[in-house]
């Protein structure tokens, strides 16, 4: 996928990179040039810090925001994600469970809030419905940008975790299910024959319980559709492609051999890279000549390491690209410099 990425996007593009290379308005541009093109088009940014306000010079937010006619913007705020996780599991909790545990569930749900991974679990929650219910909401295109790469690729492969621990969960509520019978079968009722050794096994209705066990089973099953049907998605290059934002310095590069590396092995679909930040020739000064000197030697580092996917070489702007203008000098350079295997 090379000049196909521009002019036929999936319907799934996610932009990732380390912190600081330009990834926000690489995605920005892109999703600029999607909607320009006809691509009725939903940029999400997932990142804690958020910057897509900041490339766009509007308040976004989590409510989203028209950028234009066929453009959208949304800021996933991991915080408001979880607060909506935990309510939603807390009312489904209640409907689930008898009204003396209310106030033990509450406080279990609330340490939960507070532990490792919570934060990211929501948010790939929310990115899963998103991207499933994409068609229903009526756009070609999803562009997430995305939090610094490792965190990228937690979100890209926590689906197919998330699946096999739900498949366990319903496994443990089955099995749950058919010991409870039998414990049932086994017990006495001491109310009926408090002192009697054989007395008859317990004859209380356990039909509620039973109901209880199916509603949850059933959820989880849910659950388990949602994030198998996006980790499908997002293993299908026709329907997703990852593409990842650096620029020629040590340590972008170090972090996105890494990220190839976990995605080839992960078998996600890499489309492209967008190298940011190349100083143009015209760039003049002895300080400007040694660093393009030592940008040559990266940028060789690049080739030689990337070597057979698609990228483009982008240049350093002599301002920053704040707003609408901005961004489209920049989606005027990405469009004009074709994406070509390394």
């Amino acid at each position: 996928m090379t000049d196909a990425l521009l002019q036929q996007p999936p319907p799934v593009l996610f932009i990732g990179g380390k912190g600081g290379v330009g990834k926000t308005s690489v995605a920005s541009a892109l999703a600029l040039h999607y909607a320009t093109n006809g691509y009725r088009t939903l940029l999400v940014s997932t990142d804690p810090a958020h910057s897509l306000s900041d490339a766009f010079a509007m308040p976004i937010g989590a409510g989203g925001t028209r950028i234009n006619e066929r453009l959208y913007a949304l800021e996933l705020d991991p915080d408001s994600q979880v607060e909506a996780h935990i309510a939603e599991v807390l009312a489904s909790m209640k409907q689930l469970s008898k009204p003396a545990m209310y106030p033990q569930i509450e406080r279990q749900l609330k340490l939960t809030a507070q532990s490792p991974g919570t934060q990211e679990a929501a948010l790939l929650e929310a990115i899963a419905k998103l991207i499933d219910t994409r068609e229903q909401q009526g756009y070609d295109v999803l562009i997430f940008d995305t939090a610094p790469t490792g965190h990228t690729l937690r979100l890209l492969i926590l689906p197919e975790a998330m699946a096999a621990w739900t498949q366990g969960m319903l496994k443990t509520t089955d099995k749950a299910r058919q010991l409870k019978g039998v414990v049932d079968h086994l017990s006495t009722d001491r109310r009926v024959a408090p002192g009697h050794p054989l007395a008859e096994p317990q004859q209380h209705d356990v039909t509620a319980l039973a109901d209880r066990n199916a509603q949850i089973a059933t959820r989880l099953r849910q659950r388990q559709q949602l994030f198998q049907r996006v980790r499908h998605e997002l293993k299908n290059p026709k329907r997703c492609a990852i593409a990842l934002v650096l620029t020629p310095e040590k340590l972008p590069i170090l972090e996105t051999q890494r990220a190839v590396q976990q995605l080839q092995e992960q078998r996600l679909p890499l489309a492209a890279l967008w190298i940011n930040r190349n100083l143009p020739a015209t760039a003049d000064g002895d300080f400007l000549a040694q660093r393009r000197q030592q940008e040559a030697v990266y940028q060789q580092q690049i080739r030689t390491s990337f070597k057979g996917i698609a990228a483009a070489f982008l240049p350093l702007f002599a301002t920053d690209l704040v707003g609408l203008q901005g961004l489209q000098h920049l989606q005027q350079e990405i469009t004009a410099t074709p994406l070509e295997k390394l």
